[in-house]
């Protein structure tokens, strides 16, 4: 029996196989289509919130391999009422803001979307239980620096260590920061959060859940342990999921603990473009000069002999720089 196809089946419009004559020319415009925000994905389904009613999706076939992750804003078509069992179909992804974006390895040509359209990337890091790890916090600077986010430094399990070692490295960057402790109030870290679309980076076990727990009461993520023979967290989260926080004030976006975070998409141009005061000394640099330690004739490096620049800035970029092509561990 020949399948037949009602005027608003996304199969209806697709294209046609070789030597067939295509069912019609018309592609559909969907203008009663709805804006929607996707707050998680799960093997292939899509959780969707719109205007406060959670709404299970999947992917029209038009779209193909174009990804939807978390953060993105779909348009949306078909039962959308949320209903247990319902199912609408997302037939197009609206332009992205922002990308935030890693490779599996430094020399994987391979990009992967984490969130879309968060404007502001909180690396949380614990000061101890784990030790903190530099290099993996340098990278997911260079990653909001290249996606044109905010970065915020959150330290966590202040009652463990003193946070001002691991500010000092930071400060020069100018990088913004909050501290807390276990059980301690958030009230700091919500002022940092608020009316923003924030996305939580950090490696397992230092805290994301707790954090977002306390953040969120009703989210009740599942909260780890730090394993004490390795020193390393274990995984609690499997995958992005984006979470409205109280009285309307913002989103934030809990992500699955990272071991590495890849910079192959990086280049030096655009990490520079986010340090205007550095990107201004360097127009003199000759054609193909990363602005590295090793660089000759490099601007930054005739600005500190003319004094015209912090040193301890300089530093900092450049180890940013350095990052990219250093193991995170």
């Amino acid at each position: 029996m020949s399948r037949r196809y009602h005027e608003h089946d996304v199969e209806h419009y697709d294209r046609p196989r070789r030597r067939t004559r295509p069912r019609t020319k018309d592609r559909p415009t969907y203008d009663d289509a709805l804006e929607a925000l996707v707050v998680t994905v799960d093997r292939g389904r899509f959780t969707l919130d719109l205007a406060g009613t959670r709404v299970m999706a999947m992917k029209s076939r038009p779209l193909g391999r174009k990804g939807v992750v978390v953060g993105d804003r779909v348009r949306v078509v078909g039962d959308t009422s949320g209903a247990d069992g319902s199912l609408a179909r997302i037939v197009e992804v609206c332009e992205r803001s922002t990308t935030l974006r890693r490779t599996a390895d430094d020399d994987d040509p391979v990009e992967r979307v984490i969130v879309a359209n968060a404007s502001q990337l909180v690396v949380v890091a614990a000061l101890a239980d784990p030790e903190p790890r530099p290099r993996l916090i340098d990278r997911a600077l260079v990653a909001a620096y290249d996606a044109g986010m905010q970065p915020v430094l959150c330290l966590t399990k202040a009652d463990l260590a003193d946070p001002e070692t691991l500010l000092a490295t930071y400060r020069s960057l100018g990088v913004p920061w909050v501290v807390t402790q276990r059980g301690g109030d958030v009230a700091a870290v919500r002022e940092v959060l608020a009316g923003r679309t924030s996305v939580l980076v950090g490696h397992s076990g230092v805290g994301k859940s707790t954090l977002v727990n306390a953040l969120v009461p009703e989210a009740r993520r599942e909260v780890g342990v730090v394993n004490a023979v390795t020193g390393r967290g274990r995984h609690t989260s499997t995958s992005a999921y984006m979470l409205p926080l109280p009285d309307d004030d913002g989103w934030i976006i809990d992500t699955p603990g990272i071991r590495s975070f890849g910079l192959a998409h990086v280049q030096p141009e655009n990490l520079i473009e986010a340090f205007p005061d550095l990107d201004e000394m360097t127009e003199e640099c000759p054609r193909g000069c990363t602005h590295g330690m090793d660089e000759p004739e490099c601007g930054l490096d005739d600005a500190l002999a003319a004094g015209e620049v912090d040193g301890e800035r300089v530093e900092s970029f450049r180890r940013l720089l350095a990052s990219r092509e250093a193991a995170a561990d």
